[in-house]
């Protein structure tokens, strides 16, 4: 089974899906028929090794039910431990990137909203595609949340995150 490549047959062969977690079918080295599959790792991934390489749970589940590994499986709620297979969704690194909870350095408590401090507005930009993008100035803080979610919108479509 070494030289095996890695196929959504083989996937059925050796794991059970359900509920985001997968379960061997198969007894392989100490773990039984029945035993849930992988560890979390530090990176907020859970992991899981087929023939000495080690896979990302959620590419593993995603390629179970849909044959293919796209570049990037994305976890539509942020949640890098929920593997169930509706949060799941093949994309690029650009929509993946954008799908991104607000930074830990972020001052407003809104995503992509910054205070100019010279003009004392809120500033709504980011970069989108390589391209920085500006939606201007707004006294209001709630007006400036607004605009940047509305901007979101228009530009990461379903990957929009807004928290």
């Amino acid at each position: 089974m070494a030289d095996q490549i890695l196929t959504q047959e083989l996937l059925h062969q050796l794991f059970q899906y359900k509920d985001g977690e997968l379960y061997w079918k198969v007894k392989r080295g100490s773990a039984e028929i029945g035993d849930l599959v992988g560890c979390k790792s530090a990176k907020k991934y859970s992991m899981l090794s087929i023939n000495k390489k080690t896979y990302q749970t959620h590419r593993i589940i995603f390629m179970m039910f849909h044959g293919y590994m796209p570049v990037v499986v994305d976890h539509a709620d942020g949640n890098g431990f929920n593997n169930k297979i509706e949060n799941l969704r093949g994309c690029t690194f650009f929509e993946n990137n954008v799908n991104r909870s607000m930074s830990k350095g972020n001052t407003s408590g809104y995503k992509n909203v910054s205070l100019d401090k010279k003009k004392r507005k809120w500033r709504v930009a980011f970069r989108s595609k390589g391209v920085n993008m500006y939606f201007g100035m707004y006294e209001d803080l709630e007006l400036a949340d607004l605009v940047a979610q509305e901007a979101r919108d228009k530009y990461h479509g379903k990957f929009a995150k807004h928290k």
